[in-house]
């Protein structure tokens, strides 16, 4: 769900050009967020099954979601989040999965997999990939010894042009309705009026609305406070050890993304063969190792130094992911409410 680093519109090019130049075993169109993968992984995945991957990325599971729905471009294998499946899934976008081309799944962590269900019952249309929890990085000594443990500390005006805010409705939603006691996934039009009046008041102090960058604000002491996802923290800390990372006490937003493929898909065998290899306990440390994102496979954990399990950062603990919160996917016309709320604090 969630490093979105801007994507390449090289596939769009590709697919409209002819005598594109297959692997011996064919190809797979793979389409995710961007840099969301060790790039290795990939041409080993090639040299292994003599499958030719054709990549490409986008930045939102808003802005994947035409594509696929509109049939502008015909992929294999997408991996997006939790909330986009369950509405993937219930427009017919996508296919059942043939779980004997996927025996790797037997290394994801049952717990994990029981969640995935909140989204897709019996797990039949998607594998978990990486998960993961929202919460706040902040630099201790510019937050001059405030106590971070709650939402509220981005309300805090000491902290006035020195709060970095996810720029996403959903996300910057969620965390205004957990901060007000409500559930991230309200289709009470009061709630939500609620949590709009807290994010325009809340306007005022906000340094910058970010996704991607929040993590290099951080870093380099542009900002002394913001949220990011809790797969940033390790490359943020490592550039400025003043950094911590703490998920608020009254909840979060919990993430997973997972591997999925639409029903235009035209190499579902090799799509399948695909999430398979991504499901190998050593190409899913190798994934870790590349992007410090909790991995839900349990074989690869074995693999990982303790330092890096054992950081609550990287891996959140049970007692941690259960106060926190998948985001659901909601009716149109609540839809709509979000999005036009959004708009407004931003026009503010």
């Amino acid at each position: 769900m969630k490093k979105l680093i801007m994507g390449s519109l090289l596939l769009l090019l590709l697919l409209t050009m002819t005598g594109c130049r297959s692997g011996e075993n064919g190809e797979v169109y793979v389409y995710s967020y961007g840099d969301y993968y060790d790039p290795e992984v990939v041409a080993d995945f090639e040299a292994d099954t003599g499958i030719r991957v054709i990549q490409d990325t986008y930045d939102t599971a808003e802005e994947m979601y035409p594509i696929i729905k509109n049939g502008s471009a015909n992929y294999d294998v997408v991996c997006t989040s939790d909330y986009m499946i369950s509405k993937m899934k219930g427009e017919n976008l996508l296919q059942k999965l043939d779980k004997k081309n996927i025996r790797n799944i037997k290394n994801l962590d049952e717990d994990y997999m029981r969640k995935a269900e909140e989204y897709d019952p019996g797990n039949e249309y998607s594998v978990p990939y990486l998960v993961g929890v929202s919460g706040i990085l902040y630099n201790k000594k510019m937050v001059k010894g405030k106590k971070i443990d709650s939402w509220n500390a981005l309300w805090d005006p000491d902290f006035k042009n020195n709060i970095v805010m996810q720029d996403s409705v959903r996300d910057a939603f969620a965390i205004s309705l957990l901060r007000l006691g409500y559930s991230p996934n309200t289709t009470n039009p009061k709630e939500i009026e609620e949590a709009k009046n807290a994010l325009k008041e809340q306007k005022k102090l906000v340094y910058k609305y970010a996704n991607d960058s929040a993590r290099d604000l951080l870093a380099d002491k542009s900002a002394a406070i913001g949220v990011v996802w809790n797969g940033e923290y390790n490359y943020t800390h490592d550039l400025n050890k003043d950094i911590e990372f703490v998920v608020p006490k009254e909840g979060s937003e919990f993430f997973i993304d997972s591997w999925v493929v639409p029903k235009s898909a035209r190499n579902k065998r090799n799509a399948e063969r695909f999430i398979n290899y991504m499901c190998k306990a050593k190409v899913a440390k190798r994934n870790f190792d590349y992007l410090y994102y909790t991995t839900p496979n349990t074989a690869a954990i074995k693999m990982i130094p303790s330092k890096y399990v054992s950081n609550p950062a990287l891996f959140p603990s049970k007692e941690t992911i259960a106060r926190c919160t998948l985001l659901r996917n909601l009716d149109p016309d609540t839809t709509k409410l979000y999005g036009d709320s959004w708009k407004e604090v931003k026009s503010k």
